[in-house]
């Protein structure tokens, strides 16, 4: 009897043995399960705990910040107003002032020195005091540049040295046209025909109107025209 209870007892031990394995076995395979599904669920990002990979020139969520407020210089004055002409601010001193009537680049080199300023600076960016010392110089012109730089040197009625800008030039231009139409000089008769003054060529160049060069209409009228004064002529000398 004592060997029939061993024997079922051996038999019993792997049986349990057995059945205590299996649900270990069986809960291996659901771990794994879930590992696959965890890896599943990274890639498509739907846990909740799961941190979002951030492309490269992606835009960002939320409200964008504009770029930060650079330093804001000194304004500029676009357009200054001297010796009744405007002035692009944009240029520098040497070179806007050119756009003065009467006033060449060396004459503005001369005014922008003689001001204590830079020639090379822009004019918008001057203050006020420096406009202003311009003004004062381009209003005395005539004492800063020599007499050999003005441009109305021995004056017709006063015999002075003046340099004329602005709108004086233009009034000036068309005294000195008058004064010489009006005393009959050659260059004021040349002016008054509209033909050339300073000894160029006008027999080629220079023509005006309507018909420029030879017509061909009028040298057969004239032609026409002499030969019947030649026959007129024949006829009285015949009949005297």
């Amino acid at each position: 009897m004592a060997k029939k209870e061993e024997t079922k007892e051996i038999k019993e031990k792997p049986q349990d043995a057995h059945k205590k394995e299996a649900p270990g076995k069986e809960a291996i395979p659901e771990v794994k399960k879930e590992k696959k599904g965890d890896k599943s669920h990274e890639g498509k990002g739907e846990e909740k705990g799961h941190a979002k990979k951030e492309r490269k020139g992606a835009p960002k969520e939320g409200k964008k910040e504009g770029p930060a407020p650079k330093d804001a210089g000194p304004e500029i004055k676009h357009i200054i107003r001297m010796a009744d002409t405007d002035l692009d601010g944009k240029r520098s001193v040497q070179y806007a002032l050119t756009g003065i009537k009467g006033v060449s680049r060396r004459i503005a080199k001369i005014l922008a020195l003689n001001s204590g300023l830079d020639p090379i600076a822009t004019l918008g960016y001057l203050n006020d005091a420096d406009i202003e010392k311009l003004h004062v110089s381009v209003d005395n012109l005539q004492t800063i540049v020599p007499f050999w730089m003005m441009n109305k040197q021995n004056d017709f009625m006063t015999g002075e040295d003046r340099h004329v800008i602005g709108t004086d030039v233009i009034l000036s231009l068309n005294e000195d046209l008058n004064t010489m139409k009006k005393i009959r000089s050659y260059k004021g008769v040349r002016h008054e025909k509209g033909l050339k003054v300073r000894g160029q060529r006008t027999r080629s160049t220079g023509r005006k109107g309507r018909t420029v060069g030879v017509s061909r209409l009028a040298l057969t009228a004239k032609a026409a025209a002499a030969k019947e004064g030649e026959k007129t002529e024949e006829k009285k000398g015949g009949g005297k």
